[in-house]
C-alpha cells in the first residue's frame, strides 16, 4: 500500500486539472484493486494460483515407479471420499520444496514432499488432507471467498479515495489521512476474512483426512508427525509461496487438536508394512539420485547404508556419472536381490540405451513391462523408444507400434511422442512426424506450439485421412 503522503500528492495533482480528477481516482481505485487482488492471491492456496497457469509451466515429472506408488497410496483414500470414479489425476511436480495442492480434478505432489516424508504413512496423511479439500469443494468456495474479500477491499478503497479527494480539494490534511486509513483498513478486513475462511477449511480438511484414514484402517499419526516436523523447522512462518505451509496455515492449537483426534482412532498405533516402507525408500532414493546425485543418496541413508534403497540410489548415481559398466554391475546385483522388481529392469534398460546397446535395452524394458502389475504405458513405450535409438530403419515400424501401444494407455507421455516423431522421420513420413510433435506439445499443455506443428503436418498429409483429421482437431480446438 502507498503511504498517505503519496495518496495526497496524487489526488492534489488531479484536482488542479478539473476533469482529470475522475481519471486519477480511477487510477487510484485500479491500483488499490490490483494490490488487494495480489494480496488475496498470495494468501490463497497454491492450487488456486496453479489453476490459472498453463500445465506446461510446471516442471512435471513422469516416472512409472513413483506414479504407481503414489496411486497405491491415494486409491483407498479416494474410494473412502467417494471420488474413486471422479477421474482424479495425480501429477508429480519436480521440485524439492515440500508442497502438495489441488487444482481442478488434479492433485499435485512435489517430489520434495516424497523425499521429506520418512514413512509412507506421513505422505498418505498429506494426501488424505488434500483429498479432503477436493471432496469438500474448497477450491471453488475459496474462489467465491476471494471475490467477496476483493469486493470489501475495493469498496473500502473507493470510499477512502473519495474522502481523500474531497479533503485534498478542501485543503484538509486530516481528511486525506482518514481516506488513506480507510483504504488500508479495507484491505485488512479483507485479509482477516480470508484468513479466517482458510483456517476453517483447513480444520475441515484435517477432520476429513482422519475420517478417510479411519475408513481405510490407517493411522493419522503420519499426518500429525509431518505437521510437527514442519512446525519445528519453522516452515510455517515463511511467506514464500513455494512451500506447503505458505498455503496451509498451521497454528499450534490446530496441531494439538489434530493430535487429539488422531489418538482417538483404534488404528493410531498401526505401522506401515515393511514392503511398503521399502517401496517408499526406493522412490526417495530415485528422486534424490536423479536430482542431486549419489552423494545426496549416501547422506539420506547414512543410518542404513547397506539398504536396498541406498544401493538403488548408488546405481542410479553411477549411471548418471557416466560409468555404464559399473552401473550395470550394480543394477544386476539389485535384480538378483529382487528378481521381480520391474523398475530395476527399467533402470537396466536406461543404462543400456546410454551405452548404445539398444536391442538389449529393448529386452530389459520388455521384461520390466511384463513384471509391472499396473500396465504402465511409460514402460510399454520405452521398448519402442529403445528401438528408435538404434537408428535402424528396419526397426522403426515395430518401434512405432510399441510406442503407440504405450500411448494408448498413457496419452500424456510427451517423451514418447518425441521418439514417435523420430521414428516417423527415419522412414520418411515427415507429415506423421510433425503430427506426433504436435500431439506431444498438445498433451504437454503447449497448445500454441501444437497448433503450429499441426498446420505443418496437414500440409504434408493426405486430406481426409485419419492423421489429417487428427491435425485438424488440434488446429480447430479453441484455446482457453
Amino acid at each position: 500500500m502507498p503511504d498517505s503522503a503519496g495518496i495526497s500528492r496524487s489526488v492534489t495533482g488531479a484536482a488542479s486539472e478539473g476533469t482529470s480528477m475522475n481519471m486519477s481516482l480511477g487510477a487510484i481505485s485500479a491500483r488499490i484493486t490490483s494490490m488487494i487482488l495480489a494480496a488475496s492471491v498470495a494468501l490463497a492456496p497454491v492450487g488456486v494460483q496453479a489453476a490459472a497457469k498453463d500445465k506446461a509451466s510446471l516442471p512435471i515429472v513422469r516416472d512409472a515407479e513413483i506414479e504407481a506408488l503414489v496411486a497405491d497410496y491415494a486409491r483407498p483414500l479416494l474410494k473412502a471420499a467417494g471420488l474413486s470414479r471422479s477421474g482424479i489425476e495425480i501429477v508429480l511436480v519436480n521440485s524439492d520444496a515440500f508442497n502438495a495442492f489441488v487444482s481442478g480434478r488434479r492433485i499435485y505432489i512435489n517430489t520434495g514432499a516424497i523425499t521429506a516424508t520418512q514413512t509412507p504413512n506421513q505422505l498418505i496423511g498429506i494426501l488424505a488432507h488434500e483429498i479432503g479439500h477436493l471432496a469438500g469443494g474448497h477450491q471453488q468456495r475459496l474462489r467465491e471467498q476471494l471475490e467477496r474479500s476483493q469486493t470489501i477491499a475495493v469498496v473500502a478503497g473507493l470510499l477512502g479515495a473519495g474522502i481523500a479527494a474531497a479533503g485534498a480539494a478542501a485543503g484538509g490534511g486530516s481528511a486525506v489521512g482518514a481516506g488513506a486509513g480507510l483504504m488500508m483498513g479495507g484491505g485488512g478486513i479483507a485479509q482477516r476474512n480470508l484468513l479466517g475462511y482458510q483456517r476453517g477449511e483447513e480444520a475441515t480438511a484435517d477432520r476429513s483426512a482422519l475420517t478417510y484414514l479411519e475408513a481405510t484402517g490407517q493411522s493419522g499419526r503420519g499426518l500429525v508427525e509431518t505437521f510437527e516436523i514442519l512446525d519445528r523447522g519453522n516452515l510455517f512462518a515463511r511467506s514464500s509461496g513455494g512451500n506447503y505451509t505458505s498455503s496451509h496455515p498451521m497454528p499450534r492449537d490446530r496441531i494439538a487438536a489434530l493430535q487429539r483426534l488422531a489418538q482417538e482412532s483404534r488404528f493410531y498405533g498401526r505401522t506401515d508394512s515393511p514392503e511398503l516402507a521399502m517401496r517408499h525408500d526406493l522412490a526417495r532414493a530415485k528422486i534424490v539420485a536423479y536430482n542431486d546425485g549419489a552423494g545426496a543418496v549416501r547422506r539420506m541413508f547414512a543410518r542404513d547404508p547397506r539398504s536396498l534403497a541406498a544401493y538403488y540410489g548408488d546405481a542410479i548415481g553411477t549411471y548418471l556419472a557416466g560409468s555404464p559398466a559399473s552401473a550395470l554391475a550394480k543394477v544386476d546385483a539389485l535384480i538378483k536381490a529382487q528378481p521381480s522388481n520391474a523398475f530395476f529392469y527399467e533402470l537396466r534398460g536406461d543404462i543400456l540405451v546410454e551405452a548404445g546397446r539398444s536391442q538389449e535395452a529393448a529386452a530389459a524394458y520388455t521384461k520390466a513391462a511384463r513384471l509391472d502389475k499396473t500396465g504402465s504405458g511409460i514402460l510399454k513405450a520405452e521398448i519402442g523408444q529403445a528401438l528408435v535409438t538404434s537408428g535402424d530403419p528396419a526397426k522403426m515400424e515395430e518401434a512405432i507400434r510399441l510406442i503407440r501401444e504405450g500411448l494408448s494407455s498413457d496419452p500424456d507421455n510427451s517423451v514418447a511422442y518425441r521418439f514417435l516423431a523420430m521414428a516417423y522421420g527415419r522412414i520418411g513420413e515427415v507429415g506423421r512426424a510433425e503430427l506426433a510433435t504436435a500431439e506431444g506439445y498438445w498433451h504437454g499443455g503447449a497448445f500454441r506450439q501444437a497448433k503450429i506443428f499441426a498446420i505443418r503436418a496437414q500440409q504434408k498429409l493426405q486430406p481426409g485421412t485419419p492423421p489429417w483429421r487428427a491435425a485438424q482437431d488440434i488446429i480447430q480446438t479453441e484455446i482457453r
